[in-house]
């Protein structure tokens, strides 16, 4: 490439940061331009004016370069500047200032283009030409090798820029009516879709043609206040749910409001009705109980194109698969996948266990923990072009909220969760039961996902190591059970959930147990009220109840007896009302960091 072509900034060739050290072997970049060999006043500058090609010592003489009267490449006769006899003429005197303004590299260029291995001597002949260094290999190796980083470093600081640029200009954004910051302090949930729309490049000729682009598969990312650990609980599409109403934006700018349905399948929050992922983002909350922070939304291309990008992910089955509808054939045993064979892997489920949705989600959390894996290794971290082939898949793939819609932002948000080591990363499923009335979709399993809901909404981990936080309230000792005395009313247990536990406190021995029936409002947690002198008392029965620290609130003006108020979180008396410190028996979940996975 010649040197017009190159780009420059401050007239400064990149090819010219990269000075070779004869004493490594390697090259080295020099990025401030009076740091070179170049003989140049102090405070001088390069101008801004376009750079000229420099004359070549033999073109300074007052002979013709090729004894034809035509200086080297011009093309045709040029008036010369002759030198006088002692070198010290005009002409002599420009070729030595247009030398002096070249870097060490390029004088050193052009004084082998003319076979001179030296600078004109005085008396304006050529000089004797030196002969080259001979370079061992390993200088060869290291020189070829130098030049390579070089060139990948040149095109990074060059087109930075412009790749910037390139990449704010392929995400999507969706004004979901929120505008989160991208980093924040405290846990942090983000929403994942991947929706099977069959629009769009790369997405047609898939499964059903008409699709309006439903939840296909979701997942919400909770990571811990700490960064320490993360749990990404898969939402199966076919759970019968609620869906709340969700206010979505028009393309003129003015809401329209619609309106929400109950017990029907999750997938349905988008697409269906017009729903965009301000609905699916409505539907996790209620579902889930905690506040989501950002969402990002893929379609089918995403996974053919970022597989692809960063050389296949590795996926293990424990059987042959040969699905005709997702026209997945692999052997028993481990592969790498990518593009299509990527996406018939995560789209797959009537070859692998009961051929369910299930069984797909496990295919999918298989293949992300891989996936994770990959783009963590040293293998794609230090590759320049995976990493760009990388980042220009993801910003094409991505939708995403305007509260991390650009690059700065979302690397901000990459940034803050790329403290969580992999190993502390859990998959986990939202426990389901068949659905008796209808054998296509299944039902929450509210016994088991209760508690699961809870660790997440603690911000617990579902690897069990979890931190005791210290409580900085002084240990109160426990009054007798007959001192109890306490109102229960129902805010969001079960029915009859208050009735049932002042039964169950009389029959421990409770002094003075009744039922207030249902409280005026719905509480998401249960919450224990009770006067300075009734602080005993309140340790006790929180003792018996299993409540937090968190449900016991000191209230100057509380009545003659306690007030307890059951809320949603609430199951029974006698089981803990926090959240447990591990996740329930029978929770489908699998660790990020385990290699020896293989669908069955």
């Amino acid at each position: 490439m010649d040197a017009q072509g190159r780009g420059h900034a401050g007239n400064v060739d990149p090819a010219d940061q990269w000075v070779f050290n004869p004493d490594t072997g390697s090259y080295e970049l020099r990025l401030n331009p009076d740091a070179d060999d170049s003989p140049r006043r102090p405070g001088s500058r390069r101008t801004s004016a376009p750079r000229q090609r420099s004359a070549s010592p033999d073109e300074s003489t007052d002979a013709p370069a090729d004894g034809g009267g035509r200086s080297e490449g011009s093309g045709g006769d040029r008036p010369r500047s002759r030198a006088g006899e002692g070198g010290d003429g005009a002409g002599s005197r420009s070729a030595r200032r247009a030398e002096a303004r070249l870097p060490a590299q390029r004088r050193a260029r052009a004084s082998e283009r003319t076979g001179s291995g030296e600078a004109p001597g005085k008396g304006g002949g050529r000089g004797r030409r030196k002969a080259k260094p001979q370079l061992s290999r390993k200088q060869k190796v290291l020189r070829i090798g130098g030049g390579t980083v070089g060139l990948l470093m040149i095109a990074g600081c060059v087109g930075g820029v412009v790749w910037y640029q390139r990449l704010n200009g392929n995400i999507n954004k969706v004004d979901v009516g929120r505008n989160n910051p991208a980093v924040k302090d405290g846990p942090v949930n983000i929403l994942v879709i991947g929706t099977d729309a069959r629009e769009g490049k790369g997405n047609t000729g898939y499964g059903d043609a008409g699709s309006v682009g439903h939840a296909d598969t979701t997942f919400l990312f909770h990571v811990s206040e700490d960064r320490s650990n993360a749990t990404a609980l898969s939402i199966p599409r076919d759970m019968i749910t609620d869906i709340p109403d969700c206010e979505t934006k028009e393309e003129n700018d003015s809401t329209k409001v619609i309106r929400g349905d109950q017990n029907v399948r999750f997938n349905t929050s988008l697409g269906q009705k017009d729903r965009d992922p301000t609905c699916t983002w409505n539907t996790v909350e209620e579902l889930v109980g905690v506040k989501v922070d950002h969402f990002m939304m893929a379609d089918f291309n995403a996974v053919k194109e970022l597989s692809t990008a960063v050389g296949g992910v590795e996926v293990c089955t424990e059987k042959a698969i040969n699905d005709p509808k997702s026209h997945l054939k692999l052997k028993a045993g481990k592969h790498t996948v990518q593009g299509e064979q990527a996406l018939a892997f995560v789209r797959t489920r009537h070859a692998v266990g009961f051929g369910s949705d299930l069984d797909r989600i496990k295919l999918q959390q298989q293949f992300l923990s891989s996936m994770i894996r990959k783009m963590k290794s040293g293998d794609t971290l230090s590759s320049p072009s995976k990493l760009f082939k990388l980042s220009d898949a993801a910003t094409k793939a991505l939708t995403v909220d305007y509260g991390i819609g650009s690059v700065k932002k979302l690397m901000d948000l990459a940034n803050d969760l790329k403290r969580v080591d992999i190993k502390n990363i859990t998959f986990a499923t939202v426990p389901v039961v068949d659905n008796p009335n209808n054998k296509a979709t299944v039902l929450l399993n509210q016994s088991k996902a209760g508690p699961l809901f809870r660790m997440i909404q603690e911000d617990k981990s579902l690897t069990g190591k979890n931190k005791k936080k210290k409580s900085d309230k002084p240990k109160v000792d426990k009054a007798p059970v007959s001192e109890v005395d306490v109102s229960v009313l129902n805010g969001g247990g079960p029915s009859g959930a208050a009735a049932g536990t002042v039964e169950w406190l009389v029959n421990k021995g409770a002094g003075n147990a009744v039922s207030g029936g249902n409280a005026p409002q719905q509480l998401t947690k249960t919450r224990l009220e009770f006067a300075p002198s009734q602080e005993g008392a309140a340790a006790r029965l929180a003792d018996m109840l299993k409540l937090p620290d968190s449900a016991l609130k000191k209230t100057e003006g509380a009545g003659p007896s306690m007030k307890l108020t059951l809320g949603k979180d609430f199951t029974a008396p006698g089981e803990s009302v926090g959240a447990p410190d591990k996740a329930p028996s029978g929770v489908d979940k699998v660790n990020a960091n385990d290699k020896n996975v293989c669908a069955k």
